[in-house]
């Protein structure tokens, strides 16, 4: 009974603590009242008191830890207690944290001056010089702080002149007047309420339990195609161990008998198909098995996506609160993203576009692309997402270049956006690759784009490398036509200042773009006129020392187009540049600040719980690609690309040691890019191609410590084999 009343007193105490939070007087006198009318105990909050009490405990072991010099407990306090965002952004943290280190670096210098211990000072100093080397690095550019990284490489610091104020009286109290005004603000408690501490926390308990339960279930589903395919692993190595055996017996005039062949085929499919049907095949029919491998290994069919009520759909995006239009954006994203490369996915965007999701055919002065203007910044962040998406596939990008008003409201965005939101970098990304089609870069050629793009670039600390890499390549891609070409012409000295400037940025995913850019505006007679007066030449073979071979001969390319006396041909004639290329990356759906809340519906099952529509799935064959005729790696791009459709035309010339993945785009880079590295698929289908082609003959692998003497005697065996093992 009596924890019921504590618990009580305590929950009733949350609720008045939180009415005085939200300055709810007359509620909280009312309260009190009632309370005290049914003799309920009310305890006083004590939230704040213990938090207070912490924080002076905290206080109290750092300042003491300072005082006697221990630098351990003080930094394990430091690291446990400051937040990391104050101690990695705020420069007057980083400083303190800097001193602080010296601090304890000479404090045996200090304390026995004529006779301190030199283990003890060669361990401080070995500390310190892991800090410079990892948190002190940052600072190695800043010009008061300078002196102090030869302090671990002087023998004797008390008596060196760039360190005698270390050693002053007054050095110290200083410091740590530093230190306490820093705690005091720093570890300042929290006044928020424990009962909205609790709200919070529980709203998050529940986002990290759904999280959970996902990865338990992808983790389960994960380790049974582990389990099989490494079972079906062990059957096959066993199966190709008897293989090999008979066929060395076939070597030396030894049949294998029709029932052998029959049991070894029988275990090869028992794991994909019913028993029942493999032991009614005949396996000694010529060429069953072979037939049999071959259609294992390719793909299943597989299902269409159900129609959708795409009336509703748009009504609700047009009308509809932020968090539905903001839900509803985001499975209809996922739709395209996260359905199967092919039919699957063709027959999900002609859905779209013959239902006109965009409303590209729309009488209405406002439609679902004003969602962009929306005051909510998720909703713009999400519409975005999906304009993005669409220009990902070909078939999407011909129909948003069909809609009049989308370039005005994607570069209106692109101007108003913060540099870091992810709102800004979609529309950019999206741009970028509708820059392939040549309708769309007059448009942004005439909407003065490349003038805010040098701009952008100019202060290209400012932009994270992914940002970058799309901001080089479609400012290349506008360079490329004659338009944009004299566009650049009109301010050639700011434009050739920023794109030398960039040969020596050490993002170098942009070289090819600002080569490709360089190239095409040196065509210009007044703009290599203005090149050579800012000896663009010279710079030029400046990075031409670099040991980069493919840099190298773009650069002489760029060289000779400097030096050419030739005069800009026209492209008004040339046909369209998109050559049907669909350039999905992986990174579509990454950072997602939306999360669905309990029992929300979010997804497919949104849309297929609230809108499914009848018959809306219009399925149309694809055009073929027509693959546009690519540069060689040593001359500069002269015809439009995106980063990652560079990347796939690259990456097989690329060597196996520099084939990894590019960086995250959490660390400034997507983790892949479409075409950055084999699936997995991929890699089965190769190996599995040995044992096909050999099937018509007979199934089999390889034993290395039989194929070294059995391959002068049959040339199948090593064929196979060999092609096995580079497998």
């Amino acid at each position: 009974m009596g924890d019921i009343l504590a618990t009580e007193a305590d929950l009733l105490g949350m609720v008045k603590e939180y009415l005085k939070f939200e300055d709810f007087e007359e509620t909280g006198h009312v309260f009190d009242k009632e309370c005290k009318n049914k003799g309920k105990l009310v305890s006083k909050p004590q939230g704040s008191i213990l938090r207070d009490s912490k924080t002076r405990v905290i206080q109290k072991d750092l300042i003491s830890s300072f005082d006697d010099g221990d630098h351990k407990v003080f930094f394990e306090l430091w690291t446990d207690n400051i937040p990391s965002e104050v101690k990695d952004t705020d420069p007057e943290a980083q400083s303190l944290e800097f001193y602080l280190h010296i601090h304890f670096t000479i404090y045996p210098l200090r304390r026995h001056p004529g006779r301190h211990d030199r283990a003890e000072f060669e361990e401080r100093i070995s500390h310190f010089k892991q800090y410079l080397e990892t948190r002190g690095a940052a600072l190695s550019q800043t010009t008061k702080f300078l002196p102090y990284y030869a302090l671990p490489f002087v023998p004797n610091p008390t008596v060196h002149p760039s360190f005698k104020d270390l050693f002053q009286d007054s050095w110290i109290p200083q410091l740590k007047d530093k230190l306490e005004q820093f705690l005091s603000v720093t570890l300042r408690p929290s006044n928020t309420p424990r009962l909205l501490n609790l709200y919070v926390s529980f709203i998050a308990m529940q986002q990290l339990q759904l999280q959970l339960a996902e990865s338990d279930r992808r983790i389960a589903s994960y380790v049974r195609k582990f389990n099989k395919m490494q079972a079906d692993y062990h059957n096959l190595i066993g199966i190709t161990a008897e293989l090999v055996d008979s066929l060395e017996a076939t070597v030396s005039g030894k049949m294998i008998s029709p029932e052998y062949l029959q049991s070894v085929c029988v275990r090869l499919f028992s794991s994909q198909m019913r028993q029942s049907v493999v032991q009614s095949t005949d396996f000694t029919r010529p060429g069953t098995a072979s037939s049999m491998l071959r259609r294992f290994s390719v793909c299943t069919e597989v299902p269409m996506l159900p129609s959708l009520d795409y009336e509703k759909l748009k009504k609700d995006l047009f009308e509809g609160p932020d968090r539905l239009r903001s839900l509803l954006l985001q499975a209809l994203r996922w739709r395209l993203t996260r359905s199967l490369p092919g039919e699957q996915r063709d027959t999900v965007l002609q859905a779209y576009i013959s239902n006109d999701l965009l409303e590209r055919y729309s009488t209405k002065q406002k439609t679902v692309l004003d969602l962009l203007r929306s005051k909510n910044e998720i909703v713009r962040q999400y519409m975005a997402r999906l304009i993005n998406a669409f220009a990902s596939l070909a078939e999407g990008r011909v129909y948003l270049s069909q809609i009049p008003i989308l370039l005005k409201l994607l570069t209106e965005a692109l101007r108003k956006e913060e540099n870091d939101s992810l709102t800004r970098e979609n529309v950019l990304v999206a741009l970028q690759k509708l820059s392939l089609r040549r309708s769309q870069q007059t448009a942004m050629i005439a909407d003065d784009l490349i003038g805010w793009l040098v701009d952008e670039l100019q202060d290209s600390d400012c932009l994270g490398d992914y940002a970058l890499e799309y901001s080089a390549a479609l400012l290349m891609n506008l360079c490329l036509r004659t338009k944009g070409k004299r566009k650049c012409a009109e301010n050639a000295k700011h434009v050739l200042k920023v794109l030398t400037d960039l040969l020596g940025h050490e993002n170098h995913e942009i070289r090819p773009y600002v080569n490709g850019a360089l190239y095409s505006i040196l065509c210009i007679p007044s703009v290599r006129q203005e090149a050579k007066e800012m000896s663009v030449e010279e710079i030029l073979r400046c990075y031409s020392k670099e040991e980069n071979p493919d840099l190298n001969r773009q650069i002489e390319f760029i060289i000779k187009q400097l030096n050419s006396e030739e005069g800009p041909e026209s492209d008004d004639e040339e046909e369209e540049d998109d050559n049907d290329e669909d350039l999905m990356e992986t990174d579509l759906d990454t950072e997602e600040v939306l999360q669905p809340q309990p029992r929300e519906l979010s997804g497919e099952s949104l849309l297929t719980t609230e809108y499914l529509g009848i018959m809306t799935n219009m399925a149309k064959v694809k055009r073929k690609s027509t693959p546009l005729p690519q540069p060689s790696v040593d001359e500069p791009l002269q015809r439009p690309v995106t980063p990652s459709s560079h990347r796939n035309v690259n990456a097989p010339r690329q060597k196996s040691e520099e084939g990894s993945l590019p960086p995250s785009r959490h660390n400034s880079r997507p983790p892949t890019r479409s075409g950055s590295c084999p699936s997995t698929a991929d890699s089965l289908r190769h190996s599995i191609g040995g044992w096909m082609s050999f099937t018509n003959k007979c199934i089999y692998t390889f034993d290395s410590s039989k194929i070294e003497t059995m391959s002068n005697c049959c040339g199948c065996l090593s064929d196979v084999c060999s092609r096995i093992t580079h497998a």
